[in-house]
């Protein structure tokens, strides 16, 4: 019973992040569903691009503001803000990756979870 609550707490913060990124025109926004994944280190990944530092930078604090107004949650850890190539938000059971155009595409961080269920979504 508690697991189906932070699922569902997990898949309400994944989608107020998705939103957050609209906000702010992210490209590319992809939800990795990694519940069912033996390895996985949290329930979602949410991965969008960005052309700019300067938008990178936007969309994690669009991110970051959502979140909070809706549930009053911080990122447990953020990295990456002072380059801005790739900005990672970490709540727990949500970890969301924002990069520069040109980083998503040198890490691939997609394929490296291949396995998950994958959604995509449009910017706003």
């Amino acid at each position: 019973m508690v697991k189906k609550k932070i699922g569902n707490l997990s898949t309400y913060l994944s989608e107020i992040a998705v939103h957050g990124i609209q906000e702010k025109k992210g490209n590319d926004i992809v939800r990795l569903d990694l519940r069912e994944l033996n390895s996985s280190v949290s329930d979602y990944f949410i991965i969008c691009n960005a052309d700019s530092a300067t938008q990178v930078k936007a969309i994690a604090d669009s991110v970051e503001e959502e979140i909070y107004k809706k549930t009053q949650t911080n990122p447990w850890r953020k990295e990456g803000l002072e380059h801005a190539d790739w900005i990672i938000l970490d709540y727990f059971d949500v970890v969301v990756h924002i990069f520069k155009t040109e980083k998503r595409e040198f890490y691939g961080i997609e394929d490296l979870w291949g396995d998950a269920q994958s959604t995509s979504y449009q910017s706003a």
